[in-house]
């Protein structure tokens, strides 16, 4: 009896065995497996669909570099995400006009743009944001028709500025403002939290000088100004070119210091006066984040989700105040981040 049975088992078990089999299969085509334990190895690693996105400068600076690393680590998280980075030479309103001309038809889905000069570029947003969605990263344009802005709150880093430039000229003392351009949102921004954090010092604005964002321009007018006004005690770079900019000028007049700098920004020259102590402090925004979440986003926003987006249409990224004591650990994650450790 055993040896006549026992066929009759091992076909039984057989049988099982492709019943089991058969609803395996079931469950990796995604109809029958669920929970968090299932897993489908045939079924693709995103559902995410492609997005066509672009990220746009308001010139050259160091700055863009880090931002850059910001959105390789966006792409890196998502490929779906295709980033056109535009880092235009000098950031022209006439070359962001072309910029986004060309961008638009190019069929690009959403793009995050640092606004050289919104008083007089807020038709250009918005005539753009009829064919795609724009972001404005760095420096705002509030009257547009923008999505969100993700950047700095730059009146607090003004007041940031302000406290400094007190620190450093505790005498009180005539100082004067560097900018690429005084109608670009951040810089009316900084300059009007520093004046604000000014008000009852001892401390007197002389001047704000403009150079369009050229190098040698910027370092030209400081050179200029310590000649017609040798009784400064600070020079304040408001963009992250004038850092360098103040802090050579006095270096070729053998003036550095004597008189102060306070700055904004991570150049690698303003953090190298920080270190060495000819630049009193820099306030330091991240444009890490501001690559990072522009373009991430701006990616959950064109899949549907805008719940994050706040009344204001504002996502502040933290400033924080770099002097020559924590220079040094805040250049070394700098590094690491943009992968020059």
């Amino acid at each position: 009896m055993m040896t006549r049975g026992l066929p009759l088992l091992i076909a039984a078990g057989l049988l099982a065995l492709v019943a089991i089999g058969c609803k395996t299969d079931e469950g990796s085509n995604g109809t029958a497996s669920t929970g968090p334990g299932a897993s489908n190895p045939a079924a693709p690693k995103s559902d995410k669909k492609p997005l066509k996105l672009a990220f746009v400068t308001n010139g050259t600076s160091d700055f863009w570099s880090i931002a850059r690393a910001g959105i390789k680590k966006a792409t890196d998280e998502d490929p779906s995400l295709h980033v056109d980075f535009r880092e235009l030479p000098n950031g022209s309103p006439a070359e962001q006009q072309q910029a986004l001309d060309d961008l638009t038809v190019a069929g690009t889905q959403g793009i995050a743009i640092s606004v050289k000069d919104p008083p007089n570029q807020i038709q250009m947003i918005n005539n753009a944001a009829k064919k795609t969605m724009i972001f404005t990263q760095d420096s705002d344009a509030a009257g547009a028709n923008r999505t969100c802005y993700v950047g700095t709150d730059n009146f607090a880093a003004g007041k940031q500025a302000g406290e400094e430039i007190k620190k450093a000229c505790p005498q009180g003392g005539k100082i004067m403002f560097f900018v690429g351009s005084k109608d670009a949102e951040n810089a009316k921004d900084r300059i009007g939290g520093a004046e604000e954090a000014l008000k009852g010092s001892n401390i007197t604005v002389l001047d704000v000088r403009t150079d369009d964002g050229d190098r040698a321009r910027a370092k030209a007018n400081v050179a200029d100004a310590i000649v017609a006004h040798p009784d400064l005690v600070c020079l304040v770079g408001i963009w992250s070119i004038n850092g360098p900019a103040i802090h050579n000028a006095l270096k070729d007049a053998g003036k550095l210091g004597q008189i102060k700098i306070v700055c904004f920004d991570e150049e690698d020259e303003t953090l190298a006066g920080v270190k060495d102590g000819t630049i009193s402090a820099t306030v330091v925004q991240q444009p890490f984040e501001f690559g990072y979440q522009a373009i991430t986003l701006m990616a959950k926003a064109l899949r549907g989700d805008t719940s994050w987006i706040p009344a204001s249409k504002q996502i502040f990224v933290p400033t924080q105040v770099i002097t020559k004591d924590k220079v040094d650990d805040f250049w070394a994650n700098l590094k690491k981040e943009t992968g020059k450790a």
